[in-house]
């Protein structure tokens, strides 16, 4: 009876084979593997994906609040600028002032200054001419003298040395 049934079973299988129903029912469990294969390597794949996608929509994430931060930091600079632009003016306007003052202040030491010059050069000319006509004066009294005494020779000497003198202090 063992045999009757092997023997129907390897003629059931024959008939299946020849039929084409074991080759369908083969390739359906075959692209069934294939399927469920696919399936696990896409999941496998989404698994590796999510770490990824996780760091990337952190970074995202930290982007826009970077920017956003940057625009709230543009915006409290303008109104920094905006409440300072008064009392920058202001500044401005007393560095000006400030300047002014020292530009007049310095003006009026160059003057000043020019001025002194001036009565300085003055009064050296002043005592120059003094020292000059005293010498001249006393040269004319030498003179009247050598004419009034005999010994020309003593007095022309001394004469020669004072006028080198006189040529010296020139």
């Amino acid at each position: 009876m063992d045999k009757l049934r092997e023997f129907g079973r390897k003629a059931l299988f024959y008939v299946r084979v020849l039929s084409g129903y074991e080759e369908r029912r083969i390739r359906n469990y075959r692209l069934q593997l294939e399927r469920r294969l696919l399936q696990a390597q896409e999941r496998k794949a989404d698994i590796r994906k999510i770490p990824e996608q996780a760091i990337l929509a952190e970074v995202r994430r930290m982007v826009d609040e970077m920017q956003t931060l940057n625009r709230k930091l543009e915006e409290t600079e303008a109104a920094i600028e905006e409440y300072f632009k008064p009392i920058d003016k202001e500044a401005e306007m007393l560095m000006k002032m400030q300047l002014e003052g020292e530009e007049k202040t310095m003006k009026e030491m160059v003057a000043a200054m020019q001025q002194q010059a001036l009565l300085e050069k003055a009064e050296a000319e002043k005592i120059a001419n003094t020292q000059q006509q005293a010498l001249l004066e006393k040269a004319e009294a030498e003179k009247i003298a050598n004419t009034h005494q005999p010994d020309t020779n003593k007095s022309n000497q001394d004469a020669t040395s004072s006028s080198s003198q006189h040529a010296q202090m020139r």
